[in-house]
């Protein structure tokens, strides 16, 4: 499909000067969803320029009903019209055969074969597990504002709501609006998750059909939120990512067990508020990652205290909780795990979460908002080692 005869490739191959300016033009409109070039995807069936300039562009979506078809096609439009020598641009949509999908899903997972195993002890993506003693400390909120910020930074981010009981991060991504959610896109065995403000999203959220997940409760037992967990970290293809982190539920449970059997080398990064009582909890979520081998990245305390106008701010929730938990932590064998910031309570940053657009984003200078992308800054400055694991080179 791509370098035998009527191919497009040997269509490029003999293209006149006007229409390869077009196949230039097109090697930048992107798959919003996988995030590459849909010339390099074999997408663009063919290119045509007539003597008046008017360039026609066929190009083959993965499935009917494509949630991102509206965007392709006007991208791929607007950058034909952009070539020089053109004057006019159509652009001709069709759906790839069975054989051009599977061409296609072999195009994108590479020579890693079918239903691979993403983020394996020897990934060079850094995980990056958010976890919590207790629920209502805002770990979700800091989770999608982490991973808007280093998308913002130029990193490759995904994002898996690993929440399955109080699902949340498709409403804060944006993904979730009046009561519907965006869903994947299923290619073969191939799902293609969603992308939010430059990160790759995936939540059970977006399973739930036309339900309103605002109404509706999941309520599965252990075995089932393994083979959740399992399923997202398999068959939801994210591609190359710099950085993937995962928004755990509360706890001990299930979840945090089975994450920790299938990403063992995880960091793990604690959320706690002021509270002594919080705090003595979040201790106990990380020892349990901690007995699966995972390392604790550091500690963040969120709801620190509350910045009034005068510049004085109002400890709400007590002070010190996310001191004396990286405190508690830290010893002779594993180290000292540091606090890596405070989090002050912003009415700002709130709303911009309900609203779907991450205050990280929106209103950078908000005092929540700066302090999260100064996290996001300090967790980008230390990427994961390689030391001890093999490298895919052969030396000659």
């Amino acid at each position: 499909m791509t370098d035998g005869p009527n191919t497009p490739q040997s269509a490029r191959d003999q293209a006149n000067t006007t229409e390869r300016a077009v196949w230039e033009q097109l090697d930048r409109v992107q798959d919003p969803e996988i995030m590459r070039p849909i010339t390099e995807l074999g997408m663009v069936q063919g290119v045509s320029v007539d003597e008046a300039g008017h360039a026609e562009v066929s190009i083959l979506l993965t499935i009917a009903g494509c949630p991102a078809a509206r965007r392709i096609e006007a991208d791929t439009q607007a950058a034909a019209a952009a070539a020089t020598g053109v004057t006019q641009a159509s652009v001709e949509v069709g759906v790839m055969t069975p054989s051009e999908r599977k061409a296609f899903i072999e195009r994108v997972r590479g020579d890693r074969g079918s239903r691979p195993v993403q983020f394996g002890p020897d990934s060079l993506t850094r995980v990056i597990a958010v976890t919590s003693g207790k629920g209502g400390v805002g770990k979700s909120s800091l989770t999608a504002g982490l991973a808007t910020a280093l998308a913002a930074q130029g990193l490759t981010v995904g994002l898996i709501d690993a929440d399955v009981f109080g699902f949340s991060i498709p409403s804060i991504m944006g993904l979730s609006r009046d009561g519907q959610t965006v869903q994947p896109t299923q290619v073969g065995d191939m799902i293609l998750p969603p992308v939010a403000h430059g990160v790759k999203v995936i939540s059970i959220g977006m399973f739930l059909g036309d339900e309103d997940p605002r109404t509706t409760a999941v309520s599965w037992r252990g075995p089932m939120l393994h083979r959740t967990i399992e399923q997202f970290l398999r068959d939801v293809w994210f591609g190359d990512l710099d950085v993937l982190l995962l928004d755990l539920p509360p706890g001990t449970g299930d979840v945090a067990i089975s994450v920790g059997q299938l990403l063992p080398q995880a960091e793990v990064l604690v959320v706690t508020t002021p509270q002594e009582a919080a705090a003595d909890v979040a201790v106990r979520s990380a020892l349990v990652a901690r007995q699966t081998g995972q390392k604790v990245l550091g500690v963040v305390e969120n709801m620190s205290g509350f910045v009034q106008p005068d510049g004085t701010v109002l400890d709400l929730f007590g002070a010190g909780g996310g001191k004396l938990v990286a405190e508690r932590l830290s010893d002779e064998e594993h180290g000292v795990v540091p606090l890596l910031g405070s989090v002050p309570l912003s009415p700002g940053f709130r709303i911009a979460g309900d609203s779907g657009d991450p205050a990280v984003l929106t209103e950078p200078n908000d005092p929540a908002a700066a302090e999260v992308l100064r996290i996001a800054h300090e967790l980008s400055r230390h990427g994961r080692g390689l030391a001890g694991r093999p490298l895919t080179v052969t030396p000659r």
